[in-house]
């Protein structure tokens, strides 16, 4: 088979949740910054995303992460987060997905037992510290950016759940994280069709009574994921972070538990160095820990540092054809549900 033009991908997945990485083929995307480019994808051209996010080349239930040369010199490399709604700034098992591509393919120079990448994201610069051995990428541990408190115990008025409380925190991108008992589920597989249909239920109704802004970010501007948490005894938390168009995180979601980070400082219920386990709705885990404090826009914020570890499982070609009738990809709600009307 002939492939004049082709997009070379590989394969990954964090504790379950598919991140694929796009190594090779991609289209020039313009813009001075990684900001610049994923706001290009949002806002002017989404062929890209939907070609490769969209069926019948993708499903619903997974990420493509987008490599990039970096546009700051302190960077080894940038990318964005391609994801069936929309391009996001900043995702932690997407992160770690794409260090451990970059290390084990030989990207970025692996350096044994430890190497350090820094990676350019539309939400900032990201340190990671990959643990390496035998030319495998064990784990990685990611610096993210700092994560702040915007509202605590915000009311939100549902027509299903009664008042329920919402604390709205920003680790990367912003988030609202709900008690999974204020809603009667819990977070288990048996449940997972319920959360996230509760998931985007919520969403919508927080578009509509809670407004978020990054103080230094102008464009981060909206509560991107409902996050479902149960704190446990030992201190850990069980996590179900909903994705549009209506499914879970399979990961126990490294922006969401930096978030979480910021939550638990707001509530002093947290000590810098003090590791928490995050846990996934399939039993996964993150090691999740503030090494610092700082502030944001005049907002306390920490510093979040989490730890996972990925694995590439294969890699395809995807052939791009100019007389492809389904080039743009198509959605049906069997898979969609009511989101495929917003499209």
């Amino acid at each position: 088979m002939m492939f004049d033009q082709s997009l070379d991908i590989l394969m990954v997945h964090a504790q379950g949740e598919i991140g694929n990485v796009i190594i090779g083929g991609a289209p020039e995307i313009p813009g001075a910054t990684i900001l610049e480019k994923m706001n290009h994808i949002n806002e002017v051209d989404d062929s890209l995303r939907r070609f490769v996010c969209f069926e019948p080349r993708a499903n619903v239930a997974m990420t493509v992460n987008l490599l990039l040369p970096p546009c700051r010199p302190d960077a080894d490399a940038a990318f964005i987060v391609l994801q069936a709604d929309r391009a996001h700034p900043m995702s932690g098992s997407n992160c770690i997905c794409v260090v451990t591509a970059l290390l084990e393919t030989g990207r970025v120079k692996m350096v044994e037992p430890e190497t350090i990448v820094r990676l350019d994201t539309a939400a900032g610069l990201i340190t990671v510290r990959a643990e390496c051995r035998d030319g495998r990428c064990l784990s990685v541990s990611l610096d993210n950016v700092p994560a702040f408190v915007a509202e605590l115990d915000a009311a939100v008025e549902t027509p299903k759940w009664g008042t329920i409380r919402a604390d709205i925190a920003f680790g990367g991108v912003f988030y609202a994280q709900i008690d999974v008992d204020s809603i009667g589920l819990k977070i288990i597989p048996d449940h997972a069709r319920a959360l996230a249909e509760a998931g985007m239920e919520l969403k919508t109704l927080l578009a509509d009574q809670v407004t978020v802004q990054h103080p230094e970010i102008a464009s981060l501007n909206e509560i991107a994921y409902v996050m479902f948490r149960d704190y446990q005894p030992d201190g850990s938390v069980i996590t179900c972070t909903t994705l549009a168009p209506g499914r879970v995180d399979r990961s126990p979601c490294g922006t969401g538990s930096s978030a979480n980070l910021a939550v638990l400082q707001a509530r002093g219920q947290l000590k810098l160095q003090e590791r928490r386990a995050s846990r996934s709705i399939i039993g996964g885990t993150f090691l999740a820990e503030a090494v610092g404090e700082t502030t944001v826009g005049g907002r306390p914020a920490v510093l979040p540092r989490i730890t996972g570890s990925a694995w590439i499982y294969g890699r395809q070609q995807l052939r791009i054809s100019p007389d492809d009738p389904f080039r743009a990809g198509f959605a049906l709600s069997d898979t969609w549900g009511p989101l495929v009307g917003e499209l």
